[in-house]
């Protein structure tokens, strides 16, 4: 975060001081009183971070300050975005540092939030440094730093403080030496936070260890009444907060619906360009960032995708040349959210509305932070509540899962790795690893050396809190839809969503002020968004490794797959998240979706794929020869006509399905690798029919079809039975990919 605060940020802002100062401080009126000669000092330091002789502390920003130099106060603030939260522990710091504290330790959640706070300590003079998981390999650099007492800023990742190594050679001489602790954006403490993130849990622990004269601030910009209580009850007893209004004054807000993906792509190309300045155009999901960047750098524009996906040294790459206006625009998912500080951002569109009025101000706050406008404008999907719904659940822990976790676990003699859990539990890495994050905040397992192990803590699921946290999911849901169709002040909703109490009508939005924006979609424009999300065909890579631990589920494989055994890389039409094909493809695999012939259009479109990778030589595999097809028990007539048409137009001849054997496949989708296999493992066998017309068959590759593909297993299984049974080569096609 900057420590130039926006223009705005030098004025007075009416804030509402809560909580009463300790014995030390002799009163009990509410406010910490004022130390003359501290004010003194910390407004000549304001002043040499802001490089302004007359800047000024704004309501709020000297009490907090106050509350931690002169009291040693655990401390609370919730302000906007662009009000100088960063200021505050700026000049918090420097004035510790100036009565001999240790350095300030900031628990920061984003690396590149901690690169434009490094960087912002480093315009303001302070000096600063960082650890994470970018940078795990410099904590000797680091650790004679600090022993050299040349550090008055340390930045921590939350997942450092998880790090059997750091928590137990680093930390403690760390505490030892902490003069004042800041956690940012500290919305992720809570359970009830728009962004909770269970390492963030850790952080009550740390504030625990402390001596008690150590001061403790907290800073969010997103916090509604039930978060504030969250955090308070975590920080300690005697919290004292400081809540400001939280409207934005800079940003126009609208709201744009349109009919699908295809008139909504068309309006980013025919109205990006009118757009003031650079922004963040935000998508819901890495494929549909990736399919916008790529339709709008087509098109001209100078944009470019960002997403988890994105290269950590790419990401700081894209930083930058969005805020040297080097780029019209990054086409990003949340990946680029907190603590981006780029305080000239013209604009923010979203591709698809976040799931709850507090993550969309938390995404649009990037945007007017240092101008006196910016635009904002939300285009909602028609599919954003199917994302939202998997997002919600996949967040929460599972009973089930989490038994078999503990039990796993309680059952090794020895520390288990995140790998050799998931030959025991049917979860895939990341769900696993949230798993294991909770329950280690519970305190029934903890990360050691060489993976983890149970605690001798009980542990029971708390059934009640998570039917709690999933109903205010489903309330903010809610409460975005209500935004979206809203006839009142758009501002004001978003901030009384964060329980301001000044919330008011803005004046600018499009319901106060009128539509300030065209919904026009040039025909030229929307056509061309049509052709681009008719664009089908992605690379479907083979599976080239078994996963570990197969013995302990009845599987004799490990290591690589041979070469006899391997499939070719194939194709896939389009994933179930895309823009263009995935809406019909959603629409084909819904749950209680009826099997139905495959659809001539998109015969033809998976025609075009097999046309283009023809063009590419088949990934030198040559052209295939016949066709086979997987068993379907849920779409047998879909993946029969599909197979069908495949043979028609290619003229190829097809030689039959694979059979199923045990009573094919178990399991469900979404398990992990491990489970997956063995769900499918010799499920698949090659009858004497289709031996025969494989042994008949012309030399060369065989196309294998499917119809939807997960974790790839299914196939990899089905076309090493092939490959063992005389295929030369085997090149999977496929209509839908899942995620």
């Amino acid at each position: 975060m900057s420590t130039q605060p926006a223009p705005d940020a030098l004025t007075s802002v009416q804030s509402t001081v809560s909580g009463s100062p300790d014995s030390a401080g002799g009163s009990t009126d509410g406010h910490v009183p004022e130390s003359a000669g501290t004010r003194t000092q910390a407004l000549g330091v304001l002043r040499a971070l802001v490089g302004h002789p007359d800047a000024d502390f704004h309501d709020g920003q000297f009490e907090a300050i106050e509350a931690l130099v002169e009291h040693n106060r655990r401390a609370l603030v919730v302000q906007r975005t662009g009000w100088g939260k960063s200021a505050v522990y700026f000049v918090a710091s420097l004035l510790l540092r100036s009565k001999g504290a240790g350095p300030t330790l900031i628990v920061s959640p984003l690396l590149a939030l901690m690169r434009d706070q490094v960087a912002a300590a480093e315009r303001a003079g302070v000096r600063a440094m960082a650890i994470n998981s970018a940078n795990a390999t410099e904590w000797a650099e680091v650790s004679a730093a600090l022993a050299a007492d040349t550090v008055d800023v340390l930045l921590v990742s939350p997942e450092r403080l998880t790090n059997p190594s750091f928590r137990e050679n680093q930390l403690p001489d760390l505490i030892r030496r902490t003069g004042l602790l800041v956690v940012d954006e500290a919305h992720c403490i809570s359970d009830w936070g728009h962004d909770f993130r269970p390492d963030y849990r850790r952080i009550a622990d740390l504030i625990a260890q402390l001596p008690p004269t150590v001061p403790v601030l907290a800073t969010t910009a997103t916090a509604n009444s039930r978060v504030v209580a969250d955090i308070e009850e975590q920080l300690g007893a005697g919290v004292f907060t400081i809540r400001g209004p939280l409207a934005r004054k800079s940003l126009r807000l609208g709201v744009l619906r349109l009919a699908d993906s295809r008139d909504r792509l068309g309006w980013l190309l025919t109205h990006l360009a009118e757009l003031p300045g650079s922004g963040i155009i935000y998508a819901l999901t890495v494929s549909a960032a990736e399919d916008t960047a790529r339709l709008l750098a087509e098109a001209g524009h100078v944009v470019k995708a960002y997403t988890g996906r994105t290269d950590t040294m790419d990401r700081e790459v894209l930083e930058e040349a969005l805020k040297n206006n080097q780029v019209k625009a990054l086409v990003a998912t949340s990946a680029l959210g907190m603590g981006f500080d780029k305080p000239d951002l013209g604009f923010v569109v979203h591709l698809g509305a976040p799931s709850s009025p507090v993550a969309y101000y938390q995404q649009v706050g990037r945007a007017g932070r240092g101008s006196a406008n910016a635009d904002v404008l939300l285009l909602p999907g028609s599919e954003d509540a199917d994302i939202w719904r998997y997002f919600a659940t996949s967040s929460m822990p599972d009973r089930e899962k989490a038994m078999a976790v503990l039990e796993a676990l309680g059952g090794s003699a020895r520390p288990m790795s995140t790998p050799a859990l998931e030959s025991r539990v049917d979860l895939r890495r990341t769900p696993l690893e949230l798993l294991l994050k909770v329950l280690a905040v519970d305190g029934a397992v903890q990360r050691v050396s060489g993976g983890w192990e149970t605690t001798a803590q009980p542990w029971a699921y708390d059934e009640e809190r998570y039917r709690r946290i999933a109903q205010a999911r489903v309330d903010e849901q809610q409460s975005m839809i209500e935004y979206e169709r809203m006839s009142s002040c758009r501002m004001e909703y978003l901030a009384a969503a964060l329980d301001d109490d000044t919330a008011a009508p803005c004046g600018r939005c499009d319901n106060c002020a009128g539509r300030w924006f065209s919904a026009e979609v040039g025909s030229g424009a929307a056509a061309a968004a049509g052709e681009s999300l008719r664009h089908a065909g992605l690379p479907l890579d083979p599976r080239a490794m078994w996963p570990t631990g197969m013995d302990r589920l009845g599987v004799p494989v490990k290591g690589k797959l041979k070469a006899g055994e391997l499939l070719s890389t194939g194709r896939v039409l389009a994933r179930l998240t895309d823009l263009g094909w995935g809406n019909s493809l959603r629409a084909m695999f819904a749950a209680g979706a009826p099997d139905a012939p495959v659809d001539p259009a998109m015969a033809q479109a998976v025609v075009a794929v097999l046309r283009e990778w023809g063009q590419h030589g088949w990934e030198g595999a040559g052209r295939p020869v016949a066709v086979v097809a997987m068993p379907s028990r849920t779409k047998p007539q879909l993946l029969a006509t599909f197979a069908q048409a495949i043979c028609e137009i290619g003229r190829l001849p097809y030689l039959g399905e694979l059979s199923l054997a045990f009573g094919g496949p178990t399991g469900e989708r979404g398990g992990n690798s491990a489970y997956r296999l063995a769900g499918v493992w010799e499920r698949f066998t090659v009858g004497d029919e289709l031996q025969a017309a494989l042994a008949a068959s012309p030399e060369g590759p065989v196309l294998l079809l499917d119809d939807l593909v997960d974790s790839r297993w299914s196939l990899t299984v089905a076309g090493r039975a092939l490959r063992l049974a005389g295929a030369q080569q085997v090149l999977p096609l496929v209509l839908a990919q899942a995620g």
